[in-house]
């Protein structure tokens, strides 16, 4: 009588994973992000193909599959002249450049990635992005295995609230900055009748970004730049934020903190919501108010609203140290630039030219 071999006795094979390349942005990319880490999952069809609406390219989108899942999605866009075969993660750099990749994607991704894009590139360009992004380790580990030569250049340190272990501390916000915004908003109302609200999701229209592109007219930004990093008027990024809030995941995400003196608009503060985690991506106020601190009043407001959201963290990003440090950020992840370069000929280069690349970067203490 044959004995029934138990299952464990059986060899396992490895999973089926198979790579597709097409051109233009693959509608799995949505699979992909909706299985990404929280606070990766806006990297959606719709957040690429705002970039390309806004800033131009021709997309091309390699996809790895797991078993019939999709399990890392990586569009690319050529960059530099044709004959470089240079190529870059398009996106947005607020509040990053970045893939998305299932939260289990291994190493052996990465690979498969690389031995892909070599056949097309020689290199490619992933950043701004933060260390430890989980796109970029994969990509870091795989490079180190294949013989691709990696570089990086600073940009920035970036700057995090805990606002969960703060107020389990008891020390936020504190009741001395309470009472001076109370103190500020009551001398504000002298200015006129004042309205305090939110919008996201179904709420974004033309005009929403106009009342943002009308506080940003009116602040610093115009005054003291040429108004191109501006993010919500015509001359700076608007074309971006309008394609993204056509996706309706994206728009809901998409959050502004908003306050008008007698209907007109005096301030905002507007983020991206990933899970727990609240990206602040822009804030501006009309400089008449400014001895009232209408900004402050209202990313306070804001915060708060936050928690009740269940939110608990705010990435600040970089810059401006001062008032983040102030409200009770700490100094978080390094803000680079990446050059993943094939081996051969362009890595040989790539470690003649690291000096030049790094040297475009930022000087920042401990980075």
């Amino acid at each position: 009588m044959t004995r029934a071999m138990p299952l464990s006795e059986f060899p396992k094979l490895p999973p089926a994973v198979m790579l597709d390349a097409v051109e233009g942005l693959s509608a799995q990319i949505d699979r992909v992000a909706e299985t990404a880490a929280p606070t990766h999952r806006f990297l959606r069809y719709g957040w690429f193909a705002a970039a390309l609406a806004a800033y131009g390219g021709q997309a091309r989108t390699i996809t790895l599959t797991r078993e019939g899942d999709p399990v890392v999605a990586l569009p690319y866009v050529s960059t530099g002249p044709r004959w470089a075969k240079l190529a870059s993660v398009p996106g947005c750099y607020w509040p990053f450049r970045s893939f998305p990749l299932r939260e289990d994607a291994g190493a052996e991704c990465g690979e498969l990635l690389l031995d892909r894009l070599a056949r097309d590139v020689n290199a490619l360009r992933i950043g701004p992005v933060y260390d430890g992004d989980p796109a970029l380790e994969m990509l870091r580990a795989a490079a180190a295995s294949r013989g691709w030569t990696a570089i990086d250049r600073t940009i920035a340190q970036s700057f995090l609230l805990d606002m969960g272990a703060l107020r389990a501390e008891g020390t936020w916000p504190r009741n001395s900055t309470l009472r001076k915004n109370r103190f500020h908003e009551k001398h504000l109302r002298d200015h006129g009748e004042t309205d305090w609200r939110f919008v996201s999701g179904a709420d974004w229209s033309e005009a929403q970004f106009d009342a943002l592109a009308a506080i940003e007219q009116k602040s610093w930004i115009a005054d003291r730049t040429d108004g191109s990093d501006a993010k919500f008027t015509r001359a700076g990024h608007v074309a971006f934020w309008r394609a993204a809030a056509a996706d309706p995941v994206l728009a809901k995400m998409m959050w502004a903190a908003m306050l008008t003196v007698d209907g007109e608009p005096a301030a905002f503060s507007f983020d991206l919501n990933a899970g727990d985690l609240k990206y602040a991506i822009a804030n501006s106020y009309d400089p008449q108010f400014g001895k009232h601190s209408p900004g402050k009043l209202l990313y306070y407001r804001n915060l708060v609203r936050a928690l009740e959201d269940g939110i608990t963290r705010v990435d600040w990003g970089a810059g401006d140290s001062g008032y983040k440090r102030t409200i009770g950020a700490d100094g978080g992840p390094m803000i680079r630039d990446w050059l993943f370069v094939r081996p051969g000929l362009p890595g040989m280069a790539a470690k003649l030219a690291r000096g030049l690349w790094r040297g475009s970067g930022n000087q920042v203490a401990g980075s």
